[in-house]
């Protein structure tokens, strides 16, 4: 009877186990980053030297609790994720770009300081003209300056962007070699096991918002993680991780390194976050760099014609406009006191004198240049290419959002909680436990009726 008693104990220990694995799986059906888990039963053989070598064995014993994994849907989801996060994080950077090309009505004011002039060629000698032409003038140069301020704050947003991106990967690097270590100290098949792979693929997929990822795992599901793909530098090697850093190069573009054992490689990120503000950068330096360009011609070319005519004086015209430190600091020089600086007319040339107070040739010469240089053309190019690039990541975007819906599809289908073979599982194990007990109780009864022999 102690083999009976023994067989029904063990089916009751593993079943209570079975249960309690399933009753898990059940409560965290709707948990994020949670894998199913199944028991693995095996028989308890009965010992080589029984005398009944017909005897049953020994019961049931549980060998291990095993976590459902599929490494080629998560190897696919952490590939999408990082693919569309790259473009989702562009288009971001695409649309402050475009804010900061069209907030400040750039291109508006800009034709209205040329229209300005146009309106003053009409009638030269109008004093509320030439008021007007210098108030449109410092409109303009108002639009260069707050346009660059804007470009200045993305660049700040930028770097901010950049630093918190590289510090929170460092974050989950470390947070990574402390799973690899209890790894390392857990029993493998157990539940402690199955709950520290839930967190390292919890921390894996949020690496892969980041950056694209090269994982492998080892026998007992240690992660060994490079940056930028399976040819980018080491991340994490068992317990030992690097620290990322951000910075801007001279010309503006965005660079990202990993340190590890003093070693400092630099990053080619070709997803992720890390990804996007790589783009980002790349696409403020080059509009940036355009907008400068055009707003130094600007001035040279009207500073240029205000030098070359003579104002409602007669006098030799002057600069209007002062740039500062940046190409887009532009202000109205101190010395353009009022209108009647406006240089309209053609300037005094050798013995040809200036032209008189009705003359305005000169700004018939400023309104050829206008014409030549395509100050405006030039910003609006600026303008529509970035809308351009915009709609066409927003529509990558959606494609690769369908592509990562179902990769994630495929990952739940392999690895989620089915809550119908859940209760499949949970009638079974339940069945199976009860009449484990049964077994135990028959064995004492029949154990008993052996005692009240007399």
């Amino acid at each position: 009877m102690s083999d009976m008693l023994s067989i029904g104990a063990s089916g009751v220990r593993a079943y209570q186990t079975a249960l309690a694995t399933v009753g898990e799986n059940i409560a965290n059906v709707g948990t994020v980053g949670y894998a199913r888990r199944a028991v693995t039963l095996n028989e308890v053989a009965g010992g080589s030297g029984s005398v009944n070598g017909y005897g049953a064995g020994n019961g049931v014993y549980l060998s291990g609790v095993n976590r459902s994994t599929d490494v080629y849907s998560a190897t696919a989801l952490r590939a999408t994720t990082s693919d569309l996060t790259r473009t989702t994080k562009g288009a971001e950077w695409l649309d402050r770009i475009q804010n900061a090309l069209t907030g400040n009505q750039l291109t508006t004011r800009v034709t209205s300081f040329f229209g300005s002039a146009q309106a003053l060629a009409a009638e030269p000698d109008s004093t509320a003209l030439r008021t007007g032409m210098l108030s449109a003038a410092s409109s303009a140069a108002l639009a260069f300056r707050t346009t660059g301020q804007a470009f200045d704050q993305v660049d700040a947003d930028l770097q901010t962007a950049g630093t918190q991106a590289a510090q929170t990967l460092t974050s989950l690097g470390n947070s990574l070699t402390k799973v690899n270590e209890g790894l390392s100290r857990s029993q493998p098949g157990s539940t402690a096991a199955a709950q520290l792979m839930d967190q390292r693929d919890t921390i894996l997929s949020q690496m892969s918002e980041l950056v694209d990822v090269d994982v492998k795992m080892d026998p007992i599901g240690r992660a060994t993680v490079k940056l930028g793909g399976a040819e980018g530098p080491a991340f994490v090697q068992g317990a030992m991780t690097g620290t990322v850093s951000y910075t801007r190069n001279e010309n503006g573009t965005a660079a990202f390194a990993v340190t590890m054992r003093n070693t400092t490689t630099e990053i080619t990120p070709n997803g992720g976050t890390l990804a996007g503000i790589a783009d980002g950068a790349q696409r403020v330096s080059a509009i940036r760099q355009s907008l400068n360009a055009v707003a130094e011609s600007f001035v040279a070319a009207v500073n240029d014609n205000q030098r070359a005519g003579a104002d409602q004086k007669g006098a030799a015209g002057i600069n209007l406009f002062v740039a500062g430190d940046s190409a887009t600091d532009i202000t109205i020089s101190d010395k353009f006191t009022d209108g009647s600086k406006i240089a309209a007319a053609t300037g005094a040339s050798g013995t040809k004198p200036a032209g008189g107070v009705r003359d305005a040739s000169n700004l018939a010469a400023l309104e050829a240049t206008r014409n030549s240089l395509r100050f405006e053309a030039s910003l609006t190019t600026l303008v529509t290419d970035n809308a351009t690039a915009y709609k066409q990541k927003n529509t990558i975007a959606d494609a690769q959002a369908a592509i990562r819906d179902g990769a994630a599809t495929a990952l739940s289908a392999s690895t989620g909680v089915n809550l119908d073979s859940e209760a499949v599982d949970l009638i079974r194990f339940q069945q199976a436990y009860a009449a484990s007990s049964r077994v135990i109780q028959i064995a004492r009864e029949t154990m008993q009726s052996i005692l009240d022999i007399r």
